[in-house]
């Protein structure tokens, strides 16, 4: 391993290490859940490894149990993790030339995307190092706490009610994370505004697309607004 190769893996453990407790936690929750439901812990492993989508894991949990059509599942999965088409969309340029894009691509999640999109990453230069090991080590993180959750959930009788919060709490984290450690607010609060706006405008049960759709359309226009300015 050459010399450029370890402090691209320090730089990106040190910068997962919040992600690391939260999916970790967040992963024993959905292996504790899932083995409530009778699922050991070959389905974690093989959920987490496969889906890779926290909410969208703990959400196939009732899809699972529940007994609902193919199709009801892809709507409902289309639904949740509908998001990702669109933030992703801004990381078209960073990984087109990647070695690994398939899998930079596969483990794009929410956290891993404010990593790679931090100034942090943006200060190396060439961030291909960075941008895989932080996709890693946050893949692995979720993997570890899920099994490790479907474990402790086959010896310890405890009770998962309300556990899911966690996912919501994460994303606060991350939030704050990404607010201090960026000088540049413009994302978050249009985040936060396009989220609040459409919640009012069209209810807890169908504001996610819509507020999507706005928050791209309004990053959109800023993109081409600074490339305007910058000719």
């Amino acid at each position: 391993m050459n010399g450029k190769k370890i402090p691209d893996i320090k730089k990106a453990f040190f910068a997962t290490i919040p992600v690391m407790a939260g999916y970790l936690v967040l992963g024993i929750g959905f292996g504790m859940v899932l083995r409530s439901r009778g699922f050991g812990a070959f389905w974690a492993l093989a959920m987490s490894a496969g889906i890779y989508a926290g909410s969208m894991q703990y959400v196939a949990i009732d899809l699972l149990t529940g007994g609902v059509s193919l199709i009801t599942a892809a709507l409902t999965t289309l639904a949740v993790n509908a998001r990702h088409l669109f933030y992703s969309i801004s990381m078209i340029d960073k990984y087109k030339n990647q070695k690994k894009k398939k899998f930079l691509i596969f483990t794009l999640t929410d956290e891993t995307y404010s990593l790679v999109c931090s100034d942090a990453a943006e200060k190396l230069g060439d961030a291909s190092n960075y941008y895989f090991y932080v996709s890693l080590f946050d893949y692995l993180y979720w993997i570890t706490g899920s099994i490790m959750g479907s474990i402790l959930g086959s010896v310890l009788p405890i009770s998962t009610e309300g556990i899911d919060f966690a996912l919501t709490a994460l994303f606060l984290t991350v939030f704050v994370e990404q607010w201090l450690s960026t000088k540049n607010h413009f994302a978050a609060i249009t985040g936060v505004t396009s989220s609040v706006l459409c919640l009012v405008m069209f209810g807890s049960d169908n504001f996610l697309i819509p507020t999507m759709i706005l928050i791209t359309c309004m990053l959109a226009g800023m993109r081409n607004k600074e490339g305007i300015t910058n000719e």
